[in-house]
């Protein structure tokens, strides 16, 4: 770690007020590193030579309203974390902007790796790469079996008319960012309007669920930790198969900054996943291409969000440049599912 702190933190305000609210936690002087790859809210990791911990903030500019709560990605991580759904053990949560600049929370720290791209994933091989797919389906499963009642998280949301009430907020967050002209955007958001499907049962949703949000162990590979809860509600399981299946589908864009996993040998195919979840869940799937469709609108409006702060300046790390080129891609894509079902 640099001495020199990233952009929005603080270590010694940090280290301070880590010493008041969870004496012996800390036992020197703290340093951080910003973890690349989040395009929304910030992830650090903090150590003082002994320990290691992890810090969660918003973004440095352009906030949303409820898109970056860090009490609620705290609260969804603290009801799980005693589940069969891994995530880390939550320490704290400070709600207070005078320590970092913003209301943040921090984790336990945990060993494992997320997979971005098919390069990275390649390595693990065919039958490695499929056993790692196919476990995150079912951790999917897993966290859609949580009874929200049961693990404190009854009022998390509010499922009745959760997929119309989904498609106005990102409606609501595209025209937020809305700075350029996006051919087909308001087409694929009214077209998705048209043809909302029934919803099953409520669960509680990740709303971000794909494979490089997990750390996978380096000796097993399974998973070790589900991450980046910031969009997490209780709604429609089928919104966080269909973004898996977006994700599984081949972008033809080997240089994109989003994850390309499904080009790696041994990838399941987008119709293996739905197979599997399926047979597990005992949940239908037949309107999978809606929801499909939804994730790649979905997409489409948080990277022209990302892409909005990064013309304004107000994006921490690398890769923001290309962003603004891949909302089109993701457009086109979320209309042509629609359209052949």
């Amino acid at each position: 770690m640099s001495p020199v702190p990233p952009p929005g933190i603080d270590p010694e305000r940090l280290r301070a007020h880590l010493d008041r609210a969870v004496p012996g936690l800390v036992s020197g002087p703290l340093e951080a590193r910003l973890i690349e790859g989040g395009r929304s809210n910030l992830t650090y990791v903090v150590g003082d030579g002994a320990g290691q911990w992890v810090v969660r903030r918003p973004p440095l500019g352009h906030v949303l309203a409820t898109a970056h709560d860090m009490a609620r990605e705290h609260r969804v991580i603290s009801a799980l974390h005693p589940t069969a759904v891994p995530v880390p053990e939550p320490l704290l949560l400070c709600e207070d902007d005078t320590v970092t600049g913003a209301p943040f929370y921090v984790m336990e720290y945990v060993g494992g790796t997320p997979y971005r791209t098919a390069e990275q994933l390649a390595p693990l091989g065919p039958e490695r790469t499929r056993a790692a797919v196919l476990g995150l389906v079912d951790t999917l499963v897993d966290l859609h079996a949580v009874d929200p009642q049961e693990v404190g998280l009854g009022d998390f949301g509010r499922p009745e008319g959760f997929l119309d009430r989904q498609l106005r907020r990102w409606g609501k967050q595209l025209d937020a960012s809305r700075n350029r002209d996006l051919a087909g955007i308001d087409e694929l958001h009214a077209a998705l309007g048209r043809e909302l499907p029934s919803s099953p049962a409520p669960t509680v949703v990740h709303g971000d669920y794909r494979l490089d949000n997990v750390l996978l162990g380096s000796d097993d590979d399974r998973i070790k930790a589900v991450l980046d809860w910031e969009m997490s509600t209780l709604g429609d399981p089928l919104t966080d198969l269909g973004l898996l299946v977006m994700y599984s589908s081949d972008l033809g864009l080997p240089a994109s900054p989003v994850s390309t996993t499904s080009g790696a040998p041994g990838h399941p195919s987008p119709a293996e996943l739905i197979e599997r979840y399926a047979a597990r869940s005992g949940r239908n799937t037949s309107a999978i291409a809606w929801y499909t469709a939804f994730a790649w609108f979905k997409l489409a409006v948080i990277l022209e969000g990302i892409h909005y702060r990064y013309t304004l300046g107000r994006t921490v790390g690398a890769g923001f440049d290309r962003i603004g080129e891949l909302v089109p891609v993701f457009i086109a894509h979320g209309l042509t599912t629609l359209q052949e079902g």
